[in-house]
């Protein structure tokens, strides 16, 4: 199932969408198309469709997004979050006073598009590890603003998320390492601070080794080919947990998981996602 989805973080997203796309707080009057060419007192029934395979994941910000505009509107899902469908699939109805979900509309569209366009590339990321054991994450490499919003869509396509932010997890990266003065001091501060879960980037098998003996919970295997991830698998001997990161593409991910890491991420789920094509139709 997906998994929670923030609707106050979807509700102040959508808030900042509208208001750029009406040019301020007037909802009513920032669309001067509909405000002027659609007579008062029309309803617009249409159905959003799906236009070719994909992984839905965004219907209830969606939802939300025609409810910012026209509160009493009708929206009616046919799929659910996280399901795969086929083109000319319906994904929901929608139902409401024309000018308000003409408003709406693009808003709509835009995070539907978006968010199921991120499922449907972790979806085949995924899809590419199974059976070997090894588990997909996501990553930092977010659109800002809308960090929330796509790792939630990660998930519904079959990814598990990382750390949400700087706030709720450690990874000593290589400019902490630089500044700290060595892997080892940096590990070693973050645990004598009582921090859980310590991660620690690593790019050479000797770094693994000092990583491990000074107390890391977790190893990121940076830019490592199959043979080196093999090998740092090896030094780490169970004794934390193996996340291979850097440069994973679908060619290469198999291999990847293959070797014996507990995790792959790849940030291109989330920033290089292409967005679903998805219709919105008067019927």
């Amino acid at each position: 199932m997906p998994p929670d989805l923030d609707l106050a973080d979807a509700r102040r997203v959508i808030a900042a969408a509208l208001a750029e796309d009406v040019g301020g707080d007037d909802i009513e009057r920032g669309d001067i198309t509909s405000a002027h060419v659609i007579p008062a007192g029309l309803r617009f029934t249409g159905v959003m469709q799906a236009r070719h395979d994909m992984v839905v994941a965004g219907l209830p910000v969606a939802a939300e997004a025609f409810r910012a505009v026209v509160p009493d509107c009708r929206f009616s899902p046919r799929v659910e979050d996280g399901a795969e469908v086929g083109p000319g699939t319906v994904l929901a109805e929608i139902e409401g006073p024309a000018r308000g979900m003409l408003t709406a509309e693009r808003t709509a569209l835009n995070l539907l598009q978006l968010m199921s366009g991120i499922a449907t590339l972790a979806r085949t990321y995924a899809r590419r590890i199974e059976g070997t054991g090894c588990t997909l994450l996501d990553t930092r490499k977010t659109i800002p603003g809308l960090r929330k919003l796509s790792k939630y869509a990660t998930v519904c396509g079959g990814a598990r998320n990382h750390r949400m932010g700087l706030y709720d997890g450690v990874l000593i990266k290589d400019n902490h390492i630089a500044v700290c003065g060595g892997i080892g001091a940096a590990v070693r501060a973050a645990k004598a601070a009582g921090l859980p879960n310590v991660e620690a980037e690593c790019d050479t098998l000797d770094q693994v080794a000092e990583a491990v003996a000074a107390g890391a919970d977790i190893v990121l295997l940076d830019n490592m080919g199959p043979d080196m991830l093999r090998r740092a698998v090896a030094v780490v001997a169970g004794r934390a947990k193996t996340e291979a990161s850097g440069g994973v593409t679908l060619d290469t991910i198999r291999a990847i998981a293959q070797t014996g890491v507990d995790f792959v991420s790849v940030g291109r789920i989330t920033q290089s996602a292409p967005a679903a094509d998805i219709g919105l139709d008067w019927s």
